[in-house]
Formats: C-alpha cells, sequence, structure tokens
C-alpha cells in the first residue's frame, strides 16, 4: 500500500475523531444547558447532523485500509488462499465503485443544493456543506479500496497491519 495513502487515511481518520469528540462535547454541553438553565445550544441537532456525517465519512479510508470491515465468510471457509484472494479484489473493486458512485453523486448534490441556495432551519447554514464534506472521504476510500483489488490479485499483502 502506498505509504501517501496510509498517511492520508490516518490524517482523515484523526480529523474524523476530532470531529467526533468536537460533537461528543457540544451534545454534552447542549443537555446540560437545557438541564441547568433551559438554554441549549442552538442548532445543535443541525451541528450533530453535519459532524458525525463527516466523522463517518473521515474514518471510512482508514476502515478500509485496515480491513476492518464486517466479512462474511459462511460460504468461503473452504475455500483456498487463492480464491480468497479474487473473492476480496472483487470486492475490493466492488466497494471502490460504489464509494466512488456516491462521492461523485455527493459532490454533484453539494452543486445543485448550492444553486438551490436551500439553509439548515435553525442556524441558517448552507444545506450543500453537508454534501460536500462527504465526498473527500468516499473518495479516498474508493481510490484506497482500488489499490487493494489490484494488490490481492498480485498476491501481494492489501490491508495495512496495526503500527
Amino acid at each position: 500500500m502506498p505509504i501517501v495513502l496510509r498517511r492520508l487515511a490516518a490524517w482523515f481518520a484523526c480529523a474524523g475523531g476530532v470531529v467526533a469528540c468536537a460533537v461528543a462535547l457540544m451534545v454534552v454541553a447542549s443537555i446540560a444547558g437545557r438541564a441547568a438553565m433551559s438554554q441549549p445550544i442552538p442548532g445543535d441537532v443541525e451541528l450533530t447532523q453535519f459532524g458525525i456525517g463527516l466523522a463517518i465519512a473521515l474514518c471510512l479510508p482508514w476502515a478500509q485500509l485496515r480491513g476492518a470491515n464486517i466479512i462474511v465468510d459462511f460460504f468461503t471457509q473452504r475455500a483456498g488462499a487463492g480464491a480468497l484472494r479474487r473473492l476480496d479484489g472483487l470486492g475490493s473493486l466492488l466497494l471502490a465503485a460504489m464509494v466512488g458512485v456516491l462521492a461523485w453523486r455527493s459532490a454533484v448534490g453539494a452543486a445543485s443544493v448550492a444553486e438551490a441556495q436551500e439553509q439548515t432551519m435553525i442556524l441558517g447554514l448552507p444545506m450543500w456543506w453537508s454534501y460536500a464534506i462527504l465526498s473527500p472521504g468516499l473518495a479516498l476510500t474508493a481510490v484506497i479500496a482500488l489499490v487493494q483489488a489490484v494488490l490481492h490479485w498480485g498476491g501481494r499483502p492489501a490491508f495495512v497491519e496495526a503500527e
């Protein structure tokens, strides 16, 4: 696996973790404000939706890089190493295609929503942000999965082990 993809995935995952922690702190502050002073953080639900969507999209490349997806191997338990490698390559290729389409369509959706100038109800944030923040993580996941498909079919290790 190219080092640049490993580093990008690690940086994306760290950023996703920071965003998830920030959302958690904001939710705690909003609940505490609501309970103590009847003053929640305005737009806390909107911010939570944006933040968690971003955190998930940023963490997907790392999960793919590490092979941390759920694998159902009921039908392939007795398959040989070569057959498993080919199937893993096919699975990686299909995943690359799927998240590649999702990255593309979320970018197109962001442009469309930006053109319509839609905004969130409470904070008035541009809705296109919620689409645009998904694209980088999905695109990196697609690239990693595509490289993994090639590595699987070439008989080389495709998943990065814990360092």
